[in-house]
């Protein structure tokens, strides 16, 4: 018997769910009078249902039934202890234009809470459902009143978006997270979508203002940390240096968000606003390793901007780091950049060599270990001494099997075979790392495969591409000018040949390092003419788009270089950088 009880139970349960799925479905199509009929069914066997209830007056408000659903309400209200029914019907007076009515039952509504504030919930959420955000507003901040406890600034703050009113909106945002400052990145996430990169931009100024009107009256730390935030986003990284330091001076628990800063500033090549903060770390921190980090990330910084009459003053710096800290473990990066700088920058290879097979003979671990002999096979290839180079490389793979560091000698070794001209045997090992886990190394090692492959046939002797891959040898060297030579060599004996618009592009990267912009300006727009439908044409437009808008100021140019990417090459892996570009030029806010 209780078997058949709970049988019964079970098939009028889903016969209820399978009928309200249908009246939904008849509603959400558009076909009131079905949705009307199933409602009334389901409000008949359950007169208790609200549910059921205000979905039955929205299928009468849809056929214009007013009255009918008026009655509905009038008689349901009574029955509970239920706010929003006072909403649906006031709602049900203002589709007639009865405001008068409307408002009566909407403030009838609003004092209920005066009974229960916990009543906002559902009134709150019901006002919002009609738009009716003004009185949504109202409930909350009554409810707020009478019990401070209760939080709704999210509500209120999103609400006021809504309305336009940002000022408000980020006033209640900043109120929530005062009280929650766990929620401090979602908060930061919705600022994001209402200011830009742009100082000058009406929210930021707002929000600026408020952060700073917080700070004067307040001690906490959040505004602070709020603020930089602001100044990171709109790329003034030395005003955000300056709310950070203060940050410090009252908590001096970490340097980490500080270290963070300089290499956000650092990425984003504001290289004075980097060495600034790289300074003030090697003067403040008290631990080796953070010193020594940004030692490491200053010299790095410091070689990328020198001129060669600037390299003894920076091997004076590397030798005062090694004579304060000794080469051991701890300085092992630093002897590493040391020795890449010699090689690359000075030319003395030799002694490079010399200090990285002095610092294997320190007690490494097996990735340590990979990383001097990655930089010692580096330092073979600039040597052309190609298979000493790739006997390093190997090793690494062997010793490192399926690891990321692993993966990047392989591709050294396709590089190596392809700058020594074994096209074959390079593109061996680049059909191979197509599908590694690193993207960026998967996404080299399919740029490379593409270049052999796409030009290796194009005559017995592989004249071109030999030529190209030797341009690029000069290029590794740092032999620029010898490489925009070369690439000239292939350009006018090669033209009309497949590796013509490779040979411009790579052309006109060069032509950026070595500051001719017009000249890397025009290889661009060479491309773009001559080989739209080419591989590289989404390239071409990009780089050019950012010489316009980084170089040349020239962002009307280069807006319409970053349309042309959104409109015509949505797959291109520039295309969301493009967009965002394209935006923040066109004065939108940026998310």
């Amino acid at each position: 018997m209780r078997f058949l009880l709970i049988l019964f139970l079970f098939v009028c349960s889903n016969m209820f769910s399978q009928e309200d799925i249908v009246a939904a479905e008849y509603f959400k199509n558009g076909d009131f009078e079905k949705a009307l009929i199933s409602y009334q069914r389901l409000y008949n066997k359950s007169p208790n249902n609200n549910t059921y209830l205000v979905q039955l007056v929205k299928s009468h408000q849809q056929l214009e039934n007013f009255q009918e659903a008026e009655t509905l309400l009038l008689n349901q209200i009574p029955k509970f202890n239920f706010p929003p029914l006072l909403i649906e019907l006031g709602y049900n007076y203002q589709l007639q234009n009865k405001l008068s009515d409307a408002e009566i039952y909407y403030n009838r509504a609003l004092e209920t809470l005066n009974e229960n504030p916990n009543y906002v919930f559902a009134i709150g959420q019901a006002f919002e459902d009609k738009s009716l955000l003004t009185h949504a507003i109202t409930a909350y901040e009554k409810a707020m009143a009478l019990r401070p406890e209760l939080n709704f600034n999210v509500q209120l703050a999103r609400i006021y978006g809504e309305q336009g009113n940002v000022s408000k909106m980020f006033e209640s945002y900043l109120d929530f997270v005062e009280l929650n400052d766990s929620y401090i990145n979602t908060i930061k996430r919705a600022f994001s979508e209402f200011i830009s990169e742009d100082s000058e931009n009406e929210n930021n100024i707002i929000l600026r203002r408020l952060l700073l009107k917080k700070i004067q009256i307040d001690q906490n730390l959040l505004w602070n940390e709020m603020l930089s935030w602001l100044f990171v986003q709109q790329k003034e990284y030395n005003k955000a240096f300056t709310q950070e330091k203060a940050i410090f001076f009252r908590h001096p628990e970490s340097l980490d968000r500080i270290e963070e800063l300089a290499l956000i500033a650092s990425a984003d090549k504001t290289y004075d606003t980097a060495l600034n903060i790289f300074t003030y770390l090697t003067e403040t921190a008290q631990d080796t390793d953070t010193q020594l980090k940004a030692h490491y990330h200053l010299l790095d910084i410091k070689t990328q901007m020198a001129a060669p009459s600037d390299y003894p003053a920076i091997s004076n710096a590397y030798q005062s780091i090694f004579n304060t800290y000794g080469k051991q473990t701890q300085t092992l990066q630093i002897q590493i950049a040391y020795a890449h700088f010699l090689a690359f920058y000075k030319h003395h290879s030799q002694e490079a060599i010399s200090i990285l097979k002095q610092s294997l003979e320190l007690p490494l671990s097996t990735f340590q270990e990979a990383q001097v002999k990655m930089e010692l096979g580096d330092v073979l290839v600039l040597e052309e001494k190609f298979n000493e180079a790739l006997i390093y490389y190997s090793q690494i793979q062997r010793n490192l099997k399926n690891s990321t560091l692993a993966q990047k000698a392989r591709f050294k070794v396709a590089q190596t075979s392809y700058y020594k001209g074994d096209f074959k045997w390079a593109e061996s090992q680049l059909k191979i790392l197509k599908s590694s886990t690193s993207q960026l190394i998967a996404n080299d090692a399919l740029d490379l495969m593409l270049l052999i492959t796409d030009n290796k046939y194009e005559d017995s002797t592989q004249t071109a591409l030999k030529l190209y891959a030797k341009a690029d040898l000069l290029a590794y060297q740092n032999k620029t000018t010898d490489a925009i030579v070369l690439l000239d060599v292939v350009l006018n004996e090669h033209r009309g040949k497949t590796i013509e618009d490779q040979a411009l592009f790579k052309q006109a990267q060069l032509f950026e390092k070595t500051k001719e912009y017009h000249k890397a300006e025009n290889n661009y727009l060479s491309i773009i003419t001559n080989f739209s439908d080419d591989i590289l044409a989404d390239d071409a437009y990009f780089y050019l788009a950012e010489l316009y808008r980084t170089k040349l100021d020239q962002p009307e140019k280069a807006q319409a270089h970053y349309e042309k990417i959104i409109f015509n090459y949505q797959d291109s892996i520039f295309f969301v950088e493009a967009r965002k570009n394209y935006r923040m030029l066109r004065g939108d806010a940026i998310d």
